[in-house]
């Protein structure tokens, strides 16, 4: 079929798709659910047929949209707060899911520099972490307690301020993700030499399992939404890098809306790392090692259900729920 005419049998139904999207023509979730199956068709097709042409371009604009307005509208419980954290979320995550894992492959690698770095240069940890922090572990050690740093203060000015510092790492991570990744490879690089550095440490003096069983506490969450949000700027940079069929802008608009969206999906994570860190934590020491380890395997596994396993599933479940209704 000539362009022409494959744009003119379908003009139609391409703008009934404008006027739902844009508000013009009211049409519930399940109707729009099924116009979309019929839009990525008729995309398919393009991109198969005119490859290089405006129409595929229009098509694959048009398809994002119309599915970010599905899952945007579509009623979960009458409440759009627990449909974003229940379906939207997991949704873009399933999508973006080749950039959790670069982000991961990232983290283990600098990770692992860290801990060859501060393995064969006795000095590397002092110049990452600085004297007064050196120094000030070592005593702690000295005195039978190498997490006692996380005693310092009120619980609730530790948490306070944990977070608050969490939250701002994480967010710049995200943000310099707008220099193609760069940015967000860069803070990965800097936190992740920082952990494989401090964790050898204390492999270095003999108090490596003590160390686990109270930074993990919190560690776990804070550390794999570290990694997620540094996923998230990967997406920003792609985004601007990376357009494919879309205008330089639309990819940056898209890219934009979606990568935050991630990072939100972190912040419940990071707040509750906060918590663990200014209230329990510094209790490590006094627990039993059964209970520290339950925390660490509960936290760990809450969280990578959450972005490892739950966003294939609410996928697969969405996905069907739309065939059905061709």
């Amino acid at each position: 079929m000539r362009e022409a005419a494959f744009i003119k049998q379908n003009k139609e139904k391409w703008l009934e798709f404008e006027q739902a999207i844009f508000g013009k023509a009211k049409k519930n979730p399940d109707e729009l659910a099924s116009l979309y199956i019929h839009l990525v068709n008729d995309l398919s097709y393009a991109q198969t047929y005119y490859t290089k042409s405006k129409t595929v371009t229009y098509l694959n604009h048009l398809a994002a949209i119309t599915y970010q307005k599905i899952y945007k509208t579509k009623r979960e419980e009458g409440n759009r707060f627990i449909s974003f954290f229940k379906t939207e979320v997991p949704l873009i995550v399933y999508e973006y899911r080749r950039y959790v894992l670069y982000a991961f492959i990232m983290f283990f690698i600098f990770t692992g520099i860290g801990v060859l770095s501060a393995m064969n240069d006795g000095s590397f940890v002092r110049l990452i972490l600085g004297d007064g922090y050196v120094n000030m572990t070592l005593e702690n050690i000295e005195n039978g307690n190498p997490v006692a740093v996380y005693k310092d203060g009120s619980n609730w000015g530790m948490w306070f301020y944990i977070t608050l510092n969490n939250l701002r790492v994480g967010i710049t991570s995200y943000v310099l993700g707008a220099f193609g990744g760069l940015g967000t490879g860069y803070v990965l690089l800097s936190n992740c030499i920082m952990l494989g550095s401090f964790q050898y440490f204390f492999y270095e003096h003999g108090v490596f399992w003590e160390s686990v069983r109270g930074i993990w506490i919190h560690g776990s969450m804070e550390i794999f939404a570290m990694v997620i949000e540094a996923a998230a700027g990967l997406v920003l940079g792609a985004s601007i890098l990376f357009p494919k069929t879309y205008s330089r802008m639309a990819s940056l608009k898209i890219g934009i809306k979606n990568s935050l969206k991630i990072v939100i999906g972190t912040m419940p994570f990071t707040i509750m790392a906060g918590i663990l860190e200014g209230f329990i934590t510094r209790y490590s020491p006094d627990m039993p090692n059964f209970l520290s380890v339950a925390i660490i395997l509960v936290t760990l596994s809450l969280i990578s259900f959450y972005f490892l396993i739950y966003p294939y599933w609410v996928y697969k479940k969405t996905h069907l729920k739309d065939v059905s209704t061709i």
